[in-house]
């Protein structure tokens, strides 16, 4: 099935009510430096990988009479990001590269940065904040089992970095490496990080667009999928397109789960997922209100989106409540509403039954 996304989708302004809420929960910082300052590089060069492929990244220059102010203030930007804020160990850091991605919706730069005792190195990113990846952002804090750390400041958007392999990068390069049971334990992650995406809304989850994550447990390596895009959070009108299975991209990965896993697992999986968001949701429960009542009142999609992602949801569910919504929030808390009520009614098969 061929579903087309959005060629180009526009970048949403932070509004009073939203800027309120990160306020309340500590997203937001005064940083000493913004994306727009990082714009005034005087060169580039294109950046290859190790098979001599464009990455469609560029390093950037900038003149010499601002670049020392400027890795200064990254710095200190990455002391905000991942330490206390101060300024004690700048000595000991080093801004080891600076890259502007031309690919994409946010145009970002990503950030090196070198400890100069013992040449460990972290990244970070610097973007134009948009409100629907913002929205993104902390949808993922809270329904997902990962934690994320950023800062909104003004019209810029710090995101720490996710460790990952590239899952096209992975399909492409080493899934014939994995055993049999691994293949067979990715394919039940892919069904459970599926599942995530079309409850939260989350869109375009092709495979460039998450991470696969190794992690050593006791003698065996289990995998996580991550994502690490968030542009396209509740924004598309095509309920297709929160379905990340339904991507070409993703075949090698849906292969896996149609040859490793029986219908029976695939059920039960995608109902253990749906139950432990809603575990999550409870558990944030006045947080995730807030959050969803400033949704309700942003506009990060159009009204003709809207109306024909609620007109679709209504039309699997049969749930009146799904009929004339004016916004995505609207559409997402209802959602959400209606995975809770069936969690409590123990209806979770039903739903599954639905979607």
């Amino acid at each position: 099935m061929e579903i087309e996304i959005s060629k180009k989708k526009p970048s949403f302004k932070i509004s009073k009510n939203f800027e309120k809420y990160l306020k309340e929960n500590n997203r937001f910082q005064k940083i000493p430096i913004e994306y727009s300052d990082l714009r005034r590089y005087t060169g580039s060069v294109e950046l290859f990988d190790r098979n001599d492929e464009n990455t469609l990244w560029h390093r950037v220059f900038y003149n010499d009479s601002e670049r020392i102010e400027i890795d200064q203030n990254l710095k200190l930007v990455y002391n905000l990001l991942y330490s206390d804020g101060s300024s004690s160990n700048l000595d000991d850091l080093e801004i080891d590269s600076v890259d502007f991605c031309t690919f994409g919706n946010s145009n970002p730069f990503r950030i090196k940065v070198k400890n100069k005792l013992n040449d460990n190195f972290t990244y970070y990113y610097i973007k134009v904040a948009d409100s629907s990846r913002i929205y993104g952002l902390e949808l993922e804090h809270i329904t997902s089992p990962n934690n994320l750390n950023y800062i909104y400041y003004n019209e810029t958007l710090i995101e720490e970095h996710i460790s990952g392999i590239p899952g096209d990068y992975f399909f492409k390069n080493q899934i014939l490496a994995c055993s049999e049971s691994e293949k067979s334990q990715i394919a039940k992650e892919f069904v459970k990080f599926s599942e995530r995406c079309m409850i939260r809304l989350l869109g375009d989850m092709r495979s460039y667009n998450y991470v696969i994550v190794p992690i050593h447990d006791f003698d065996q390596v289990i995998y996580k999928i991550r994502a690490i895009d968030f542009d396209q959070q509740s924004y598309e009108g095509e309920f297709s397109l929160y379905r990340p299975q339904l991507f070409k991209d993703n075949e090698p990965i849906i292969d896996l789960v149609k040859n490793k896993l029986l219908v029976e697992s695939i059920n039960q999986y995608k109902i253990e997922e749906r139950a432990i968001v809603v575990k999550r949701l409870l558990g944030s429960k006045n947080k995730i209100e807030s959050l969803i009542e400033s949704m309700k009142f942003d506009k990060i999609s159009s009204d003709e989106k809207v109306n024909k992602l609620s007109q679709q949801i209504y039309f699997l569910t049969k749930d009146n409540s799904f009929k004339n919504l004016k916004s995505m929030g609207e559409v997402l808390e209802k959602s959400f509403n209606y995975l809770i009520s069936n969690y409590e009614n123990h209806e979770m098969l039903r739903i599954n039954k639905v979607f």
